[in-house]
């Protein structure tokens, strides 16, 4: 929370577009007319995830048309974890309010959001109470929260997106993190602060079709889970201990019923290959979570950059570094 007057406070909203160019006029009106009635000075930052619809010619106009809209063009799609993190770092707000540039995030809850930011918390973040969706995609969203705040050693906060109002201390905090395989939302938690919820509807896309499908949201999921957790590597030595107390189980049982009833011993290679698919479907599985954590691993101590900037429209005159340089420097 800043003690400046509201009218000296200044807030930067960050859009990550891609195949948002028709929602891009209306997110800036509507934003737009939010921080009016704040009556805050603010910037609003669109950055272009390499859209490749017209985003990059509607952002441009924008740009010219007005010096507080900001725009980021990234060299390819980097996803909208990094899309954020590329605004973060230019940012120049008392706070930061990331929003999806389909607005199903709905600008007018910043004002909630600012009002919880005035009682002194630094972070607010939207709960996701209905969505659109399907009945099975609702109940996957919700099941996938409750067992990521089970699994994680972070606490999480249930059904919250990455649509937030995140004061300037924060904001310092998550881009002075220096993973690359950003999932904000945990980040988000993982930096403490103090934080809460403000409930909400999240409507329908108003163009287009979602860029999600189940295998993306599978791939967030597990992405998530290997970001936050050790319990998939503690199960393995779940599994390893349960596999060793069934086979001493099942071994001092066929020797006792050798000798009390051996027409009672499963005869034959049967057993045997049942036994070997078995515990080399297990060494698979756990093969393939160490993989996971690996590759994870992997992707961080390559120390590639997160995102690569093509271009910045309207660059704010008091972010000190270019991002490109605050890039090279991370590497």
């Amino acid at each position: 929370m800043t003690t400046k007057p509201s009218s000296d406070i200044k807030i930067s909203a960050i859009v990550a577009c891609y195949l948002d160019a028709p929602a891009v006029p209306f997110m800036y009106e509507r934003l737009k007319a939010v921080f009016a009635k704040l009556r805050v000075q603010y910037e609003i930052i669109f950055v272009n995830d390499r859209s490749p619809d017209n985003a990059a010619e509607v952002l441009a106009e924008l740009a010219r048309q007005d010096k507080q809209v900001v725009v980021i063009n990234h060299t390819r799609n980097f996803g909208s974890q990094n899309a954020f993190t590329s605004g973060m770092r230019i940012a120049t707000g008392d706070a930061v309010v990331l929003l999806d540039g389909d607005l199903q995030d709905p600008p007018e809850l910043i004002e909630s959001f600012y009002q919880k930011w005035q009682e002194g918390y630094d972070i607010v973040y939207g709960i996701r109470v209905k969505r659109d969706a399907t009945v099975f995609l609702q109940f996957a969203y919700k099941l996938f929260y409750r067992v990521f705040r089970s699994a994680s050693y972070v606490p999480m906060p249930l059904d919250a997106g990455d649509f937030s109002l995140i004061d300037r201390r924060a904001v310092d905090a998550l881009n002075s993190l220096p993973e690359n395989n950003r999932f904000m939302r945990g980040l988000r938690a993982w930096i403490g602060f103090k934080q809460t919820g403000i409930p909400y509807v999240r409507p329908e896309r108003m163009f287009g079709r979602t860029t999600n499908s189940l295998l993306k949201n599978l791939g967030w999921a597990r992405k998530a889970i290997f970001s936050f957790s050790y319990i998939p590597l503690e199960f393995i030595t779940f599994l390893a201990f349960f596999t060793v107390v069934v086979s001493l189980f099942a071994t001092t049982a066929q020797i006792i019923l050798r000798v009390i009833a051996p027409e009672l011993v499963p005869p034959g290679f049967s057993t045997i290959i049942v036994l070997i698919l078995f515990i080399g479907g297990i060494q698979l599985l756990c093969l393939s979570i160490i993989g996971s954590y690996l590759s994870h691993i992997y992707d961080e101590v390559k120390k590639r950059p997160p995102f690569i900037v093509d271009s910045i429209l309207n660059r704010p005159d008091s972010a000190v570094e270019s991002t490109n340089k605050k890039i090279h420097d991370a590497m």
